[in-house]
């Protein structure tokens, strides 16, 4: 801290109890009580000085007071302790001028009138000289100087302000502000280089915009509001003004830290104060944050909205703050809807009717906004076709529905309270009604005793339709659930596997015709959109492949088949004509099989060989156009067959 050396001469005050003395060997002539402090001083150095002292002593004189008179000065600003250094400047006695004390100097010399028409290079100029070429051009001293600030030396503390907040928009380090951080303010390796060409070997560190947090927070309420202000009119972002209200809120608030992370370094430092005090410190937080989207974090306002239902805070100020939670939702996590319920009057374990609030003023900035997005379907396997699943408002259904799945195990939580912030999400904010589905099974098997009506009203809040098959593989096997919504998951479950395997085939089929036409590819957007399918469709393809080849080797052995009987037939009738008739009802092709049967080591039944020949020529019937363009070569396979089967 800079500081300005005062006269040449040695002290010569000594303190007894609660008086000063002026050692110079002549007694003194006049005393002058400042509160409880009384100062044995003489008139000549005071008068000379000062004009106040120099009316109050020439009014004591003509009141005829002989010897020593005595002045009461109780009003002097900065006290005894202030006009003992006014006394010593009178008297020439060496002073330190810093920023602690010049304020209260500069305001004493006004009071008692210490201008230059009492003495060249007096109190008032030399105060004055120091704080504008010394104080206000320091960020630190400026800041000890507001500190030292009463409540009535209003213009010295603008003066301090306005130096301060022209400094909060400039690098420090372009006029060499001393940076405080937690590893010093040099950093390795790098750095300057000396005259000489020698590198130093360190280098100052680099600051960024939130270097001045740490030191506004240390002032008063009262100096930082004006702070705000004065950098409110010159320009400053107000993304920096609301992350220094946010420091400073948490240095002064314990509530806002009770739930702090270990990446966030800020704690409580401050005294603690009265709850009055906390209150009224959290209303001003309050009206001086900006209103603006996405210049506070959700957290923090989660914050100050919790400490301000613990405060018991005026009403207004919680709505204020619950329509600011509401414009920052979308990107507030789980964690911090979980407000615990500080009321007496109520009986469940969250505070589910501050977030239905919350999410009203969520949904009405939304559309006014014009945010609103169309539904958006859903497809297999829980992929999400749209552009709602980028929205906010569908963050904010993701969300909601996860913190009714964290509320419904409450016993106390009554039906129409939870479908009311169940229902309160529009239907196009859900791509899936998979969290939905989670939120109403939980709290079904929370409260068993619910009757079936209540049931079925619940479970009408969410569509089957927009259930992923996990979803409705569970539902139809969840016993909690009414019978009549299990039908509908049934029913639509199988409605999805149908058109997924439907559109599967068509596109499989259209690719197909495509190629087989000739024409020109498919265009970048078709190619990307149909490129999910390329393997169905090249599975498809080896799959018929495989099929007609099956058909074809059917077909070849059934007509193998029929070659071989014909030439059993033959055989059979020319074995007939040289053996002798056959006694009994077997006749015709009937025994030439038995015959063959016999020879070939087996036996047929009758039956068997009625059915086996009607088979084989309805079979060659229906399968002859198929083997019209494989004629020479199934001759040539059924030759070799057949030969070896007789050989055989």
């Amino acid at each position: 801290m800079a500081c300005m050396k005062l006269g040449s001469k040695a002290d010569g005050f000594q303190r007894k109890g609660q008086a000063w003395f002026c050692t110079t060997g002549l007694p003194s002539d006049i005393v002058v009580e400042v509160g409880e402090m009384s100062f044995h001083l003489h008139k000549f150095p005071l008068l000379s000085r000062s004009g106040v002292m120099e009316r109050l002593i020439a009014e004591a004189s003509e009141e005829g007071e002989d010897g020593c008179c005595v002045i009461q000065l109780h009003d002097v600003p900065g006290g005894a302790k202030t006009f003992e250094l006014v006394a010593k400047f009178c008297y020439g006695v060496k002073l330190e001028l810093t920023a602690a004390n010049v304020v209260h100097l500069n305001s004493a010399a006004e009071h008692l009138v210490m201008s230059e028409e009492y003495g060249e290079g007096n109190l008032i100029s030399t105060t004055e000289t120091f704080l504008n070429q010394v104080v206000l051009r320091s960020w630190k001293d400026s800041l000890r100087a507001l500190q030292s600030c009463d409540a009535d030396q209003l213009h010295i503390a603008k003066r301090c302000i306005d130096s301060l907040a022209a400094k909060t928009g400039t690098d420090p380090n372009l006029f060499g502000w001393p940076v405080t951080e937690l590893s010093g303010p040099m950093q390795s390796p790098g750095g300057s280089v000396l005259w000489n060409g020698i590198s130093t070997g360190a280098r100052p560190k680099t600051s960024s915009s939130d270097w001045w947090y740490e030191d506004a927070s240390t002032l008063s309420l009262s100096h930082y509001k004006q702070l705000v202000s004065a950098m409110e009119l010159r320009g400053i972002s107000q993304k920096t003004i609301a992350g220094s209200l946010c420091y400073y809120a948490k240095k002064h608030l314990p509530g806002l830290n009770r739930r702090q992370t270990s990446a966030e370094p800020i704690g409580y430092q401050g005294r603690m104060g009265s709850e009055e005090e906390q209150k009224a410190l959290l209303e001003e937080m309050e009206r001086l944050l900006p209103m603006q989207k996405d210049m506070v974090p959700p957290k923090f306002l989660f914050g100050l909205l919790r400490t301000a239902m613990i405060l018991r805070t005026d009403p207004t100020c919680v709505s204020n703050l619950e329509k600011r939670v509401g414009m920052e939702l979308d990107g507030a996590t789980l964690e911090d809807l979980l407000m615990p319920t500080f009321s007496h009057s109520m009986e469940t374990l969250y505070n589910v009717d501050c977030v239905q609030r919350v999410l009203e003023h969520f949904l009405a900035m939304d559309q006014g906004a014009g945010e609103e997005s169309p539904p958006c379907s859903a497809v297999d396997d829980g992929q999400v076709v749209g552009p709602a699943s980028l929205t906010p408002i569908t963050t904010v259904a993701k969300l909601i529905d996860g913190y009714l799945a964290e509320v419904a195990p409450d016993v106390n939580l009554k039906l129409p309270k939870f479908q009311s912030l169940a229902a309160a999400v529009p239907e196009y904010a859900r791509p899936l009604d998979d969290g939905l589905y989670r939120a109403i099974d939980i709290y079904l098997k929370s409260h068993p005793w619910l009757p079936e009506s209540d049931r079925e009203s619940l479970c009408r809040l969410m569509d089957c339709q927009k259930l992923s098959l996990e979803a409705c593989t569970h539902a139809a096997q969840n016993e909690r659930l009414p019978l009549r919504v299990i039908v509908q998951v049934l029913f639509f479950e199988q409605l999805q596997l149908r058109t997924s395997i439907a559109g599967c085939f068509l596109v499989s089929s259209e690719n197909l015709q495509d190629r087989g036409g000739g024409g020109v590819g498919p265009t970048a957007a078709a190619a990307a959109e149909g490129g999910c399918w390329a393997t169905a469709v090249r599975e498809n393809q080896v799959l018929r492949v495989g099929m007609d080849s099956m058909r074809l080797r059917v077909s070849e052995l059934e007509r193998e088949c029929s070659l071989m009987r014909q030439e059993i037939e033959k055989l059979g009738r020319g074995t007939a004509k040289a053996a002798p008739p056959a006694v009994g009802p077997t006749t015709g092709g009937g025994g030439a099989w038995a015959h063959v049967s016999k020879k070939l080591g087996f036996k047929l039944k009758s039956s068997q060989m009625c059915r086996a020949q009607e088979g084989s020529v309805s079979n060659q019937n229906s399968t002859a156009d198929a083997l019209k363009p494989d004629n020479a070569k199934g001759k040539t396979r059924a030759k070799h067959k057949k030969n070896v089967f007789i050989d055989q």
